[in-house]
C-alpha cells in the first residue's frame, strides 16, 4: 500500500521550503512530506565559506519588495539579522566603451546619461507615439521598436544580469508582462509608468537582502522543521481515485494535494502525460569566479557591473560583494564575484579553473585598478541552470494556467 500524506511537495529548494513554511503556519496540523532528490536542501541556493571569504554558488540575495518574502523573514526571525543593500543607495555600472559607467537609477536619469547620444535620448520619447504590437516579440525587438536601437546595450545588460540570457531570444511577454500590460492599457510604456506613479505615490526602492552566513542561512532555517526525505528522486506521478500517486525508486506515496517545486524541465518531464506545448525549454549555466584582493584594489562603490555582448568581455559582469554586504572578506581585503558562461557562451564553462581565474583577472584588471594579483581565488560551478524564457514560453504559461484549473489539487 502507498504511504499516504495530505500534501506532498516534490523539491526542497527555496520554493518548496517556502510553500511548506506557509502551509504549516496556516494549518500547523497538516501532514506534509517533502521529497528531495539531492542530499541537501536548497537547490540552487548554496553559500561558500573559506579563509574568511563568503561567496555564493547561486543567487546572491533577493529583493524585499514582495509581501511573501517580508512575511518569510518576519515569521522565521531572520528579519532581525538580515543584511540589506538598498537599491536607492547602491549604484550599478555597465561596461561601455571599455570602461565602467554608472547606470541611471531611474528612467528620468536616462536624459543625462553619457550612455546615449542626444539623438538616442530624443528617440526614447518615440515610445509615446508607437502603437503596441500584438504579436509576441523578443525583448530586443520590443525595446528597439519602442525606444530605438541605442537602448539595446542597456537592455542586453539587464537580461544578462537577470537571466544570463540573450535579449534577442528572450520573450518580452514572458519576462515583463507588467510592462506589456502598461503599454497596452496606456498606449505607451512612458504614459503607463506616469499613470502608475501618480496612482501609487513615490514609494521606496527595495533592498537586496542576504544574511551573515549567506543565502544558505535562509535555507538552513526553513529546513529545520519540515519532514524531508533526501536522496528520493520522483520517477512518475499519476492521478488515481481523486488522489496523486508519486512513485520513487523504492516506494510509492499517495497525497490529496501535490506541489511540484522543481526546475521547470524536471516538472515538464513528470507532467508529460498532460501534453505540454514543449518537452523542455532552454537553460543557461554560469560559473562564479570569486577573487579576493587586498584593499588596495580600487573597486568602485556599488553592486557591481554588467557587460553587454558588444563589449566583447570575457565575464558577463561582476558583483562587488564586499560593498553589498558586510563579512564577505577578511579585514583589509575585498571580494569580487565574476560571472562567466550564460546562454551565449556555454563553451567557456569547459575551461579549467586556472584558465577561468586568469581570464577573469585579466578582464577585471582592464576595468578596475588592481595593484596586486588576487590573494584568493575559487571557481564555483553550480549544478543548477537558469531557465530561458524565450519565444514561445507564453504558450507554456497558458498551458500551465489551464492545467491548474483542471487539476486544482496540483500546483507547479
Amino acid at each position: 500500500m502507498p504511504e499516504t500524506h495530505e500534501i506532498i511537495i516534490v523539491g526542497a529548494g527555496l520554493s518548496g521550503l517556502s510553500a511548506s513554511h506557509f502551509l504549516s503556519r496556516s494549518a500547523p496540523d497538516l501532514d506534509i512530506l517533502m521529497l528531495e532528490q539531492d542530499g541537501r536542501p536548497g537547490g540552487a541556493v548554496r553559500s561558500f565559506q573559506e579563509q574568511g571569504y563568503l561567496a555564493e554558488w547561486g543567487p546572491h540575495g533577493f529583493l524585499d519588495n514582495n509581501p511573501a518574502s517580508r512575511a518569510l523573514l518576519g515569521e522565521t526571525g531572520l528579519d532581525r539579522i538580515a543584511q540589506k543593500a538598498p537599491l536607492g543607495s547602491f549604484v550599478r555600472y555597465v561596461c561601455h566603451g571599455g570602461r565602467l559607467v554608472q547606470l541611471p537609477q531611474k528612467p528620468s536619469a536616462l536624459l543625462a546619461t553619457p550612455l546615449l547620444s542626444p539623438l538616442g535620448k530624443i528617440r526614447l520619447l518615440g515610445d509615446l507615439f508607437k502603437k503596441p504590437r500584438a504579436e509576441e516579440q523578443s525583448v530586443g525587438e520590443w525595446a528597439a521598436y519602442r525606444f530605438g536601437p541605442e537602448i539595446l546595450p542597456l537592455v542586453d545588460a539587464a537580461i544578462t544580469g537577470t537571466f544570463a540570457g540573450d535579449y534577442e531570444r528572450i520573450s518580452i511577454d514572458a519576462v515583463m508582462p507588467g510592462v506589456r500590460a502598461l503599454e497596452k492599457e496606456a498606449g505607451s510604456v512612458l504614459k503607463g509608468l506616469l499613470r502608475k506613479k501618480r496612482g501609487s505615490g513615490t514609494g521606496m526602492l527595495p533592498a537586496m537582502t542576504s544574511f551573515p552566513q549567506g543565502m544558505e542561512q535562509l535555507i538552513t532555517t526553513l529546513a529545520t522543521g519540515p519532514n524531508i526525505l533526501y536522496h528520493t528522486p520522483v520517477r512518475t506521478i499519476t492521478r488515481e481515485n481523486k488522489a496523486w500517486e508519486i512513485s520513487t525508486e523504492h516506494k510509492t506515496y499517495r497525497a490529496t494535494t501535490l506541489i511540484l517545486a522543481l526546475p521547470i524541465n524536471r516538472a515538464l518531464k513528470l507532467l508529460a502525460a498532460h501534453a505540454p506545448p514543449m518537452a523542455a525549454i532552454p537553460t543557461a549555466s554560469i560559473a562564479t569566479v570569486a577573487l579576493g584582493f587586498t584593499d588596495k584594489a580600487q573597486v568602485p562603490f556599488g553592486f557591481g557591473y554588467l557587460a553587454p555582448e558588444r563589449e566583447k568581455r570575457f565575464a558577463m559582469g561582476a558583483l562587488f560583494s564586499t560593498h553589498m554586504f558586510p563579512g564577505r572578506a577578511p579585514k583589509e581585503a575585498v571580494l569580487m564575484e565574476a560571472l562567466v558562461g550564460g546562454r551565449r557562451h556555454p563553451e567557456r564553462l569547459e575551461l579549467s579553473d586556472e584558465t577561468l581565474i586568469n581570464r577573469i583577472y585579466d578582464d577585471l584588471s582592464k576595468l578596475i585598478l588592481l595593484p596586486d594579483p588576487p590573494s584568493f581565488s575559487r571557481v564555483l560551478r553550480g549544478e543548477s541552470s537558469i531557465p530561458q524564457l524565450e519565444m514561445g514560453y507564453p504558450a507554456l504559461l497558458n498551458w500551465k494556467d489551464s492545467l491548474e484549473q483542471q487539476l486544482t489539487d496540483c500546483i507547479s
